[in-house]
């Protein structure tokens, strides 16, 4: 029986997904399952961790630099510290710093990006000038600068020069958008209705810039943790807060290394790992989102539909299409476009 292009367009109709279907395909993909599961876990731990730590993160005893036994999960320092519950407490600081960072900085990127895309001229100038003006503004030396200077300088300080410092880069990716997206047919034509500027913004424009906004908030918060962890470490913040970052300063203050005190430092470098992990894969997620080309292939695999003396159609093959092409003997042949003009051979 023939296939003509009317039923191939009605098989492609009936296998693409509905609205609410590919409205949520984001949150289907592997990499973003499992790093929004890694990202919830660590959450989870911030909210909670100071109320199931077992000791007080400060309290000293007389264990001194023990490794994991059931008193201790993972060991003690070199003055009898509880390596988990330091880990359980600085968990909070660390998520503090980078999520109110990634909130702050991504307004910001907002704010001046899709402004001076869309309204262009002398405000698009302005814009774009304070942009360049704090790309060339090194982030970290800044911020150790105010942390040496700043004797109590707590967490939501370093996370508002974080912010201060990181939005320029995201406004000009959100400026380039919005040049692309502001004489697009549905903006011209709310413009026609009569629409206001700032509605047309949030209704028309800032819906078609979500995968990327929430791109740079994710690498954001990536930098702003990173970034609080360094100044721990390096010992320019406040020691006497308790994050991941301290606990990796006391351990290579005292020579954890060289001691062969492992579980000092290898359980909390493996928390930032996996922390780091898990925005990386939310990210890689947000990309395949946005660009189909990313996206790896899940469930049944792709072939063509093959029929004797048709040109093959790209289609998602089910397990009885794959059952008759192998019995037929055909060779499947993936052709993209549109569907030529078929004829009988």
């Amino acid at each position: 029986m023939a296939v003509t292009a009317t039923e191939v367009a009605v098989l492609d109709a009936v296998e693409t997904p509905p609205a609410g279907k590919r409205r949520f395909r984001f949150l289907r993909g592997r990499k973003t399952v499992v790093g929004l599961a890694i990202l919830l876990f660590f959450v989870l731990i911030a909210v909670i961790g100071p109320w199931i730590a077992p000791y007080d993160p400060d309290a000293m005893s007389d264990e001194l630099l023990q490794p994991p036994s059931g008193a201790h999960w993972l060991g003690t320092t070199h003055i009898g510290q509880d390596v988990l519950s330091q880990i359980l407490v600085g968990a909070r600081g660390v998520l503090i710093v980078g999520f109110v960072a990634g909130v702050l900085a991504t307004l910001l990127s907002v704010l001046v990006g899709v402004s001076a895309g869309f309204l262009g001229g002398a405000a698009d100038e302005v814009l774009s000038l304070l942009s360049n003006v704090f790309l060339v503004i090194p982030g970290l030396p800044l911020i150790i600068i105010i942390a040496s200077f700043v004797s109590d300088a707590g967490d939501l300080l370093i996370a508002a020069v974080i912010a201060l410092t990181s939005w320029a880069w995201g406004a000009r990716v959100l400026r380039a958008q919005t040049l692309s997206l502001r004489r697009r047919d549905y903006v011209e034509a709310a413009r026609a209705t009569g629409e206001s500027t700032w509605r047309i913004i949030l209704f028309e424009v800032l819906p078609n810039l979500t995968a990327v906004i929430a791109s740079g908030f994710v690498g954001t918060v990536i930098f702003a943790i990173l970034s609080e962890i360094t100044l721990a470490f390096i010992g320019v913040a406040d020691i006497s807060n308790w994050n991941w970052g301290t606990v990796l300063f006391w351990a290579q203050s005292n020579q954890a290394l060289a001691q062969g005190a492992w579980w000092w430092f290898v359980p909390v470098g493996l928390c930032i790992a996996l922390l780091g992990m898990s925005l990386a894969l939310i990210n890689f997620g947000i990309d395949e989102f946005v660009n189909p080309r990313l996206r790896t292939e899940t469930g049944a695999s792709r072939k063509v539909r093959m029929r004797v003396g048709f040109t093959p159609v790209a289609r998602t093959a089910t397990s009885a299409d794959r059952t008759g092409a192998s019995e037929a003997g055909f060779t499947p042949v993936v052709r993209t476009g549109t569907p030529e003009k078929e004829t009988r051979s």
